[in-house]
């Protein structure tokens, strides 16, 4: 086993990568064979170092050995981390990095590929084809020989084996156990009573014998299999050598090693790691200086809030409150002496929430209920000192209520607003009922009443009043309200600004991402600190970001709680403005994450515009009562015309002054006043509809001459003026009445109550001209009045009512033309007024004006009922004297002269009445009747157109009559065509 101590020979640097020593040419050495040391001479305690605690190459190299390693080593070779064993020693302390690195190819080497073989694969490959077929052939003698030699040994082995018994073969094998033991040596055969016989002696021996036999069976076998594995055994124990040879020059190595980093340690090393530790010694001294001054800045906190509170400066208070519990948090956590801080911080904070919401419902109580005579102005209109002041609280307010997300301080100014409005109505009440002497306070205690006991021009005045408070309510309303609103957009356009800032931030710090990487990796790579297994380089800029981030974040709590205790202390002096606007735009940029988000600023913005639009509302409806409880006792609907045309003027001019300045459509007092314009219609119509009643039951129906005023009246509807001209006093001057109303040249004869019922058109709409909201109302009451008009005058007329209303003796010709003349006058206004109320009407509200449209054809039927009537009357005449006529002499007959003077007569009444046109179209149907019945007459008595006497003496009749006609005025022309009249000759 000795002379195996040198291994084959084994090239070093193998394909395989495994380095395999060379062969010793030296002529053979004795040396001793040595045990390999105890790696592991004692158990681990648990009381080894940690990883911090690990052996040290660089400052304990002198006393460091193999006896240190705390495993034996297979385990040092094995590294359980891996999945294959094939790490080596140096992976356990260098890393796996030390071995398992990628090596630059060399420059200088060609790159060898298949190839380069080819031409002696090709050369040997008929040598190895032949080398093979011989091997197979002939196998090689020492194979055989051992081979047969072994199997010839084993089978010998084997039967010598099976003699020794199987039960010390077996793996429960022990002596100590007694049956095995009694097996092994049967006793019993040497206990005899008598003591040693020569049997048992020779019993002893051959047992002794079979057992040594036995032994030496097992040892040759043990022998032979031992020769057999030998030369594997002598193998494994010259790679043990090796290894040992190996581990010696590796541990020369890292000797030398260690000799130069400790050289290097102590040259290079320990100077500047002494400089870091110094470094970072320093940058603590600077930290716990930094610490302390922000303690002592935290210390003051209080008092300083103190006093910002005695000066109302919430804004302030809170975003040093704010910073101070970030500072607690963060940068004085675990601080004994702070302990209670953090909570009396808080309480304070609800405490200052409390003080705003009291201070903005008092101040919104004190700006609205504060006269509106004395003190009108408002807060963008006011230049003195303090009510900039008050706007400046108001801001104030408004921004400390939003930085602390109170978003409904809004409904306490709506609260206030409506109990303002409330009493802003008292006030004016009891302003105006204090100068009436008539009214006394303590019997009619009620406003309602009060109100009801003015008259209508105090009354009046007193809704003037009413109104211009109210327009002075919303102008405050508003200022205010604006000045919340511009606050909103400040912190809006504040987070906008915020949020691009950090976009621009976040941009630059991903370009110089790449330089502060290559920055740390150079650090990294200067030193390796030892006493602890970190970086020197990585601590030391962790120091220096620590103490670069706690330098910025005392020099921001700092100034923050420096420039509270300024503005605290400058608060009453007159730059206190200024500073309070920057301290706002500083609290802008570090109160982000305090401040409402944007969708809940715009939520607010769209708050403030309602509450805008419900303060309109809320003026609109105080109004509202005022003109409901005076409408209570139906006083404005006894008002006259003009008096109601003042109050609605009154109230579109508040309506639209409201409109104009809240920008909001109020229609509860819109909806009031045409509540009562409706009442006042249905009054105003029914007075007039009860006046033209009484007029038409008074009429005689006689001509009536027309005032100059009248005349005036209907010039000036031509003119176009669809309105009442203004009452003229009555002088010496003034023209006299006419016969005829002339209307666009043509002659109107007229009653006195179609002339009555043309004022009274024009003062509807007259009416509508000063309430365009009543236009549709006003139309449908006009055209009612206009259908009564023709329904009652047809019934008086036609109906022959008249008879009996007013005591006529019969209804002539006369009254007849003239209640045509009259209805054509007013079909002649109809399209007037359609058009003029077309002009006060919305398009959707065109269906209305079909009223006219059947209001005319009512109108034009009843003319033409007339004219038929005329023609009736003269049809029954003709009946009665054409039925007695003769035809006999004299000539002309008494029948035709009764005729020809009837005729007259009806010229004569209604010549001066109708048009010509008219009175000619009337005649040619008076003779188509008057043809009829005279043809049927003359039918009767058998006369024909043959030439005899008789028709001799017809055509004289009839040539008087028609010269009769013919000869009254304005029908000259009149064609009468009397041929017709004769039955042809059989």
């Amino acid at each position: 086993m000795a002379s195996s101590h040198s291994s084959s020979p084994v090239p070093r640097g193998g394909r395989d990568g495994i380095y395999r020593k060379e062969r010793d040419t030296s002529p053979p050495r004795c040396r001793s064979i040595r045990s390999l040391p105890d790696v592991c001479p004692k158990e681990p305690t648990g009381e080894g170092r940690g990883l911090c605690d690990g052996p040290s190459v660089v400052a304990e190299h002198d006393r460091w050995t193999v006896y240190s390693s705390k495993v034996n080593l297979p385990a040092a070779l094995n590294d359980p981390r891996l999945a294959k064993r094939e790490s080596d020693f140096f992976t356990k302390t260098w890393g796996l990095d030390f071995a398992e690195t990628e090596v630059m190819p060399s420059f200088y080497l060609p790159n060898i590929t298949r190839e380069h073989f080819g031409p002696y694969l090709q050369e040997m490959a008929q040598r190895e084809r032949i080398h093979e077929r011989c091997k197979t052939i002939c196998p090689n003698k020492d194979d055989v020989d051992a081979v047969s030699s072994i199997t010839t040994n084993h089978d010998k082995s084997r039967a010598e084996l099976e003699q020794v018994p199987k039960i010390f073969m077996k793996p429960e094998f022990a002596l100590e156990d007694p049956a095995t033991f009694n097996t092994v040596l049967p006793w019993s055969h040497f206990n005899s009573a008598g003591g040693k016989s020569s049997r048992d002696v020779a019993s002893s021996k051959l047992l002794q014998e079979k057992l040594s036999h036995y032994l030496d069976v097992v040892e040759v076998s043990i022998a032979r299999q031992i020769s057999l594995r030998s030369e594997a055994f002598f193998h494994a124990m010259s790679s043990q050598h090796e290894l040992q040879d190996r581990l010696q020059e590796t541990q020369r190595a890292v000797a030398v090693l260690r000799g130069r980093t400790a050289a290097i340690d102590r040259v290079m090393c320990q100077g500047p790691l002494q400089a870091l530790r110094t470094a970072l010694t320093r940058n603590n001294c600077v930290k716990l200086h930094n610490k302390l001054k922000l303690m002592a800045a935290v210390h003051q906190t209080q008092p300083t809030v103190q006093l910002l509170l005695s000066t109302s400066e919430f804004v302030g208070a809170l975003e040093l409150i704010s910073t101070t519990k970030e500072v607690l948090q963060q940068e004085l956590q675990g601080i004994h002496s702070f302990r209670h801080l953090g909570s009396q911080l808080c309480e304070l904070e609800k405490l200052i929430d409390k003080m705003m919401v009291e201070d903005f419902s008092m101040y919104a109580r004190s700006d609205l209920n504060r006269s509106l005579r004395d003190e009108p102005q408002v807060l963008e209109k006011v230049h003195q000192p303090n009510a900039a002041s008050q706007k400046e609280r108001l801001e104030s307010l408004v921004f400390g209520l939003l930085r602390q997300r109170k978003l409904d301080f809004l409904d306490i100014y709506s609260d206030e607003m409506i109990m303002a409005a409330k009493a802003i109505v008292s006030q004016c009440v009891a302003e105006n009922v204090l100068h009436i002497e008539e009214i006394d306070t303590e019997v009619v205690t009620k406003l309602a009443d009060q109100m009801r006991l003015m008259t209508f021009p105090q009354w009046f005045e007193l809704l003037k009043t009413v109104f211009e408070s109210f327009l002075l309510f919303l102008q405050r309303i508003k200022a205010t309200l604006s000045v919340v609103k511009n606050v909103v957009l400040e912190v809006l356009a504040s987070n906008q600004k915020n949020r691009l800032l950090e976009e621009v931030g976040s941009g630059a710090s991903v370009q110089e991402a790449p330089h502060g990487t290559s920055l740390l990796q150079g650090e990294a790579e200067l030193a390796y600190l030892t006493h602890e297994g970190l970086f020197i380089s990585d601590a030391l800029n962790d120091a220096q970001q620590q103490q670069q981030a706690v330098q910025d974040q005392s020099s921001t709590v700092g100034s923050r709680i420096q420039q509270s205790r300024v503005e605290a202390a400058s608060s009453d002096s007159a730059s206190g403005t200024s500073e309070t606007s920057v301290s706002r735009e500083q609290s802008f940029m570090s109160g982000e994450n305090m401040m409402p988000t944007d969708l809940e600023l715009n939520r607010v913005i769209n708050n403030i515009q309602e509450l805008l639009y419900n303060a309109s509302d809320v003026s609109h409806d105080r109004c509202v009562k005022v003109l409901t409880a005076r409408a209570k006792d139906g006083s404005l609907e006894r008002l006259s015309s003009a008096e109601f045309v003042c109050l609605s003027q009154a109230v579109e001019g508040f309506v639209r002054d409201t409109e104009e300045l809240c920008g909001r459509r109020s229609v509860s007092l819109r909806g009031a006043l045409q509540s009562q314009a409706n009442r006042f219609v249905h009054r105003f119509h029914e007075e007039r509809k009860t006046k033209l009643s009484l007029l038409l039951d008074n009429e005689r129906w006689k001509q009536a001459e027309v005032p100059a005023e009248f005349q005036d009246l209907v010039n000036s509807i031509a003119d176009g003026r669809i309105t009442l001209p203004e009452r003229k006093i009555p002088g010496p001057e003034d023209r006299k009445p006419t016969e005829f109303l002339l209307v666009n040249g043509q002659k109107y004869a007229v009653v006195g109550t179609v002339l009555l019922l043309i004022r009274i058109f024009l003062e509807y709409c007259q009416c509508v001209n000063d309430i365009p909201s009543i236009a549709t109302d006003m139309l449908t009451r006009l055209s009612d009045l206009l259908k009564h008009f023709n329904s009652r005058s047809c019934q008086l007329v036609l109906g022959a009512g008249a008879l009996q209303v007013v005591g006529l003796k019969t209804i002539t010709t006369k009254n007849l033309a003239l209640a045509s003349r009259c209805l054509q006058l007013v079909v002649h206004y109809i399209p007037i007024i359609r058009a003029h109320f077309e002009t006060k009407l919305q398009p959707k509200q065109f269906s209305v004006l079909r009223h006219f449209d059947h209001i005319t054809k009512d109108y034009n039927d009843h003319i033409a009922e007339i004219s038929a009537k005329l023609v009736a009357i003269m049809d029954s005449l003709f009946e009665k004297v054409l039925s007695k006529y003769e035809v006999k002499a004299p000539m002309p007959s008494a029948c035709f002269r009764n005729v020809c003077k009837q005729m007259a007569k009806m010229h004569e009444a209604i010549s001066e009445l109708l048009p010509e046109e008219q009175t000619q179209m009337l005649f040619l149907r008076i003779n188509a009747s008057y043809k009829m019945h005279l043809k049927r007459q003359l039918a009767r008595l058998g006369v024909v157109n043959d030439g005899g006497p008789q028709h001799g003496l017809v055509v004289v009749d009839v040539a008087f009559y028609t010269e009769n006609v013919q000869a009254l005025k304005s029908l000259e022309r009149l064609d009468l065509n009397m041929a017709e009249i004769w039955e042809q000759k059989r």
